[in-house]
């Protein structure tokens, strides 16, 4: 996930008037669609994916896992290595990174090969997601960046919501293998649009960089990071396996369906979160965990009926479409760019416990246990979001028009 603690100074476009730059906007908020697809594109065709590179899906579901822990491991050293880079230099060698690793990963049938390509794919995530909201904010005028922080990181739930469900579809018609090399072609897309619409930027001045461990003592950075790590792992012990899970209950061959469904309510979820986020951060999150409440505690009751499991999906979705936004918005809130390197290490480390911990599960008690396993975590993300009501997400965003 998306970090950014990098000063930098403000770029000529966007930061002097009453407008947004669409372009270089949308080219950052695609650049975090290629990387989250890339990361979670094999959870739509786990089953192929393993039995192609002869392993097992427990164990194709860990080249989710490596591809996040590299991610949430390499983010902070990383970027204090990079710091003294051009940024926008930084970011074309980053999705350059990943677009040969989806080639490696279409053409391979080496399991130690494709972990590899997705190890290193891991990494070069990690240095676009340290730039991504820094970017977006600077690109703003001071009344619109947290609106276009919602447009840069809508990239993060569009590929889960949409990308995912298309890339299984298409998965199922030609090919997983297929599916990673039109993902490679869009990063070369994406290369050029980034090369001609995001302003160049310098790297930070040697000595300028404030110790990143002293934003936990800031208030309300703890509880909006235990909010990340436990709303993340839940999401991906399901997320992670939904096809295995479906299979469970013969709706295998409705993947591509049952993910779609999911896709339309979390776009839905994230237009809301981008026009409200600044006036209702607290409502938002508070209503987005209970929902997640909701729907795993239908699936766990009720995954037999395919009507209680779509109902289910919708819910999810609109709980999860806005959860980026709302997450990056609080903890920038409580610990300015120092709280968005501390979010990278935790979203992408327990993203990576989500794909182990759903492996266990899967192994020990089978896909059934997957949404009690959610509530267990969820719950108290919903107690944490009520209670922090002075810091971490309080009623009114301190910098809210």
């Amino acid at each position: 996930m998306a970090a950014s603690q990098t000063e930098i100074s403000p770029p000529p476009v966007g930061g002097g008037n009453n407008k947004l730059p669409w372009s270089p906007l949308l080219a950052l908020s695609t650049a975090a669609f290629v990387g989250i697809l890339t990361e979670a594109l094999p959870a739509g065709v786990l089953p192929e994916m393993a039995r192609d590179l002869s392993v097992s899906e427990s164990a194709a579901g860990q080249s989710l896992t490596i591809y996040a822990i590299a991610t949430g491991l390499s983010a902070i050293p990383l970027s204090v290595a990079t710091a003294t880079w051009n940024r926008k230099k930084l970011l074309l060698l980053a999705v350059a990174m990943i677009g040969l690793a989806n080639i490696v990963t279409a053409v391979s049938s080496s399991y130690i090969l494709t972990m590899g390509f997705r190890l290193l794919a891991g990494i070069a995530a990690a240095a676009v997601w340290a730039e991504l909201v820094g970017y977006a904010r600077r690109l703003a005028p001071p009344h619109l960046q947290g609106r276009a922080i919602s447009i840069t990181m809508a990239g993060v739930p569009l590929a889960l919501a949409l990308g995912i469900p298309v890339g299984t579809f298409l998965g199922n018609l030609f090919g997983w293998r297929l599916t990673f090399g039109i993902v490679a072609a869009l990063s070369v897309l994406l290369l050029a649009w980034m090369g001609l619409s995001v302003p160049s930027t310098p790297g930070q001045p040697v000595g300028q960089r404030e110790p990143i461990f002293k934003a936990l003592k800031l208030p309300g950075v703890v509880a909006v990071l235990f909010t990340v790590a436990a709303w993340v792992l839940a999401h991906n012990i399901l997320y992670t396996y939904i096809s295995t899970f479906l299979d469970e209950y013969h709706m295998g061959g409705r993947r591509d369906v049952v993910l779609l469904v999911f896709g339309i309510a979390s776009v839905v979820s994230i237009v809301v979160t981008g026009a409200l986020v600044d006036r209702k951060l607290r409502g938002l999150t508070i209503g987005s965990a209970a929902m997640f409440v909701l729907a795993a505690a239908m699936l766990g009751v009720a995954p037999t009926s395919d009507l209680v499991v779509y109902a289910a999906m919708i819910i999810w979705g609109l709980s999860w479409g806005g959860v980026t936004t709302l997450l990056q918005t609080a903890v920038t809130d409580a610990g300015g760019d120092r709280g968005q390197a501390l979010l990278v290490t935790t979203w992408n480390s327990f993203m990576a416990g989500g794909g182990a911990v759903g492996g266990i599960l899967l192994a020990v008690l089978g896909p059934a246990s997957f949404p009690w396993g959610v509530l267990v975590l969820v719950v108290p993300v919903l107690l944490v979001a009520v209670l922090a009501r002075k810091h971490g997400f309080p009623s009114r965003r301190p910098n809210a028009a």
